[in-house]
């Protein structure tokens, strides 16, 4: 299994851009049969730092999913919304392996 941690700066006048971008990401990357662990949002502290999780079977899966992606409708409305809103200003990708086996 992949995780992939996400980092975003985003634009905090545009929370709610950015919540609608994060709502139509979960479906989606569970439909190309990923698990979507969620988007979190500033609360306390830092008011333009969230992060997203989400997770595939194995990297190649993943890389399907991003090949797959480009070409998708509604990925490509999703990136829209992005852009046109300019809610995100960066993003940060990380990829992480679960620890087995802990008792």
């Amino acid at each position: 299994m992949i995780t992939v941690h996400l980092t975003y700066e985003i634009d905090a006048d545009k929370v709610e851009d950015f919540e609608e971008y994060g709502r139509r990401w979960v479906g989606l990357v569970n439909r190309f049969g990923g698990t979507h662990h969620g988007y979190f949002l500033p609360s306390e502290g830092d008011s333009d730092i969230a992060y997203a999780l989400f997770s595939f079977p194995s990297l190649a899966a993943y890389e399907r999913y991003r090949t797959d992606s480009v070409s998708d409708p509604e990925c490509q409305e999703a990136f829209e919304l992005a852009r046109r809103t300019r809610c995100i200003r960066r993003y940060e990708r990380r990829f992480l392996r679960p620890l087995d086996g802990v008792s």
